[in-house]
């Protein structure tokens, strides 16, 4: 149980590292609240289920296109980056587009079969007016791509180093 807890947390530290020296390189946003919790989900169980890895990305683009959607509708200008006076116009359509945009997120995840927890967590980043550009939604979607992707090529290098030492 120690061994995998370790394994775990170091690939989970090490898919993060990637991205975040890509976000270094690049002055982009590719790491953000909601990939750390795919990056653990795929850490902790590592089989490159192909399944598994259309819900993860399905599902945060779902969530930023729903975000997105939800905030250019209802709090364009707005953004969660200090609390709002009590019953202001602007919390209020902060609170709306984060209704909006969880309520399109769940159920576009469960009609396209991608339901994928931490998808959530990206709409509200987005519709919340945290990332909430459509280029900003455009790397939100390519850091998971790029988390998956990089995901992948782990588990078949470990599964070829495997075979070479059998």
């Amino acid at each position: 149980m120690v061994r995998r807890r370790v394994y775990t947390s170091l690939y989970a530290s090490l898919l993060f590292t990637v991205l975040g020296l890509v976000a270094w390189a690049t002055g982009q946003a590719f790491v953000f609240p909601s990939l750390g919790p795919s990056a653990y989900l795929l850490a902790f169980d590592r089989r490159a289920d192909r399944a598994r890895s259309y819900r993860v990305v399905w599902s945060h683009f779902i969530g930023a296109a729903a975000g997105l959607l939800a905030y250019s509708l209802i709090a364009e200008g707005v953004a969660l980056t200090a609390s709002t006076p009590p019953f202001s116009p602007a919390g209020l359509r902060l609170a709306a587009s984060g209704v909006v945009s969880i309520a399109l997120t769940s159920w576009a995840m469960i009609a396209t079969d991608a339901n994928h927890a931490p998808a959530c967590a990206t709409t509200l980043i987005v519709s919340l007016g945290l990332l909430s550009t459509p280029r900003a939604a455009a790397v939100i979607v390519a850091a998971v791509v790029l988390l998956v992707a990089i995901h992948h090529a782990v588990v078949a290098a470990a599964g070829t180093i495997r075979t070479r030492l059998e």
